[in-house]
């Protein structure tokens, strides 16, 4: 048995403020949190042997300015690799491959409502595209339709663009992405076409949330609840509305920051640190039997 060796954390520090200072969407609290990150280090706050440990302790301070929960040092217990993104990607993949390409479910209720979970995560959509297109086209033929983003993590607004396609009559402006600085702008849209059938924009819709839903996932139940093309029945999420990127510091530890922040055209702001507020209030765990009874009662009133 090996005696543990002390981490070397000043790299990971240095690396992590390099990040921030680069690439943080707010240029103002990447300097404020830059300078407490230097300065936890320098009191030792950060002398730990375990980069699990680490990855806790500094994630708390980033996020300690403006509760930011896409700002993180992530840990990852089988080595990641250096290339940006690559550990969040390696992540991903595993994911992918064992959640049917992120569509785990589509079952078919009583009364021709079908349950569509997406599930854990919303993922890119070279990859997602084919089985995500093809269980939506499945849900196309139902009365009525919930998509069930409890368990979902986030993932890529290309992704939400995507699924919103199917669930829309025509080509819609769904959110504005501004980039850090301000220079470029960026906005998302429904697509005219899809592989397979839609849903269409007039049927019955709900969307299941809990306070895990997050990032992406939260970006397509407010898209679609700011249309006023769905009805959210759950608990608030967790309120994360800044897109960001993932660059390896050390052999486990990822550092995730945001560099942009979503603006949404009908209510000219987002979600961030509020969540998307539920239309309907109830614990996730009875969100499914809610949902379910609000669409019976429409579809037979």
């Amino acid at each position: 048995m090996t005696t543990p060796t002390k981490l070397p954390t000043a790299p990971v520090i240095d690396e992590t403020v390099r990040l921030l200072t680069e690439h943080y969407v707010f240029p103002e609290i990447a300097e404020q949190l830059a300078g407490l990150l230097q300065r936890r280090l320098t009191e030792g706050a950060y002398d730990v042997n375990d980069a699990e440990e680490l990855a806790r302790l500094v994630t708390a301070d980033l996020q300690s300015v403006n509760g930011d929960r896409h700002l993180r040092l992530k840990h990852h217990a089988a080595p990641v690799p250096p290339k940006q993104g690559a550990a969040t990607l390696d992540a991903m993949r595993q994911n992918f491959d064992t959640s049917l390409g992120g569509a785990p479910r589509v079952q078919l209720l009583d009364g021709g409502v079908a349950v569509l979970e997406l599930a854990p995560m919303l993922f890119p959509l070279e990859w997602a595209a084919e089985p995500l297109g093809a269980a939506l086209t499945l849900a196309s033929r139902a009365q009525a339709l919930i998509v069930d983003l409890r368990a979902n993590r986030g993932g890529d607004p290309d992704t939400v663009a995507f699924v919103c396609s199917y669930l829309l009559d025509e080509r819609t402006h769904l959110n504005t992405m501004h980039w850090r600085g301000g220079e470029r702008i960026e906005q998302s849209w429904s697509l005219p076409h899809v592989p397979g059938a839609r849903f269409g924009g007039s049927k019955p819709l709900y969307v299941l949330s809990s306070d895990s839903t997050f990032s992406a996932a939260e970006e397509l139940a407010y898209n679609l609840q700011q249309l006023g093309r769905a009805v959210v029945v759950g608990e608030p999420t967790r309120g994360g509305a800044h897109p960001c990127q993932g660059w390896t510091v050390h052999p486990h530890l990822e550092a995730t920051v945001p560099f942009g922040r979503a603006i949404n055209p009908v209510s000219g702001t987002n979600w961030e640190g509020t969540g998307v507020q539920p239309d309907v209030p109830c614990a996730a765990a009875d969100s499914l039997d809610r949902a379910h009874a609000l669409a019976l009662a429409r579809l037979t009133g």
